[in-house]
C-alpha cells in the first residue's frame, strides 16, 4: 500500500520518516513472540494489523509515532490482547 504516509517522530524532536510497513510488521510479531504466540499465528496477526493501521492512515497526508502505536495496538487487541498491552506498554516494560 501507501509508503507516502510522513511519521512525525515522537515530540516533534526528531526528523520525520516516511512510514515502513515492514518495521510495523516487524514489531507487532515482536510483541506476539514475546507472549509465545507461535511463529505463523505472529506473522497473521501482524499482517492483519498492518491492514488496519494502512486502512486508518489512507486519507491522512502526515500522523505521529503515537498515532501509529495508538491504532497498532488497538486493531491487535482484538486479535491478541496479552502482545497488544505488551506492544501498548513496552517502554514502560523494558
Amino acid at each position: 500500500m501507501s509508503t507516502d504516509i510522513l511519521i512525525v517522530k515522537h515530540g516533534g524532536k526528531r526528523v520525520s520518516e516516511l512510514f515502513s510497513e515492514a518495521k510495523l510488521q516487524k514489531s507487532i510479531v515482536a510483541a506476539c513472540l514475546s507472549v509465545r504466540a507461535p511463529v505463523g499465528e505472529a506473522d497473521t496477526i501482524a499482517q492483519k494489523v498492518c491492514t488496519k493501521v494502512l486502512d486508518w492512515c489512507a486519507t491522512k497526508p502526515e500522523v505521529t509515532s503515537n498515532d501509529i502505536r495508538r491504532i497498532a495496538a488497538t486493531a491487535l487487541e482484538k486479535f491478541h490482547p496479552e502482545a497488544a498491552y505488551l506492544y501498548k506498554h513496552h517502554r514502560l516494560v523494558l
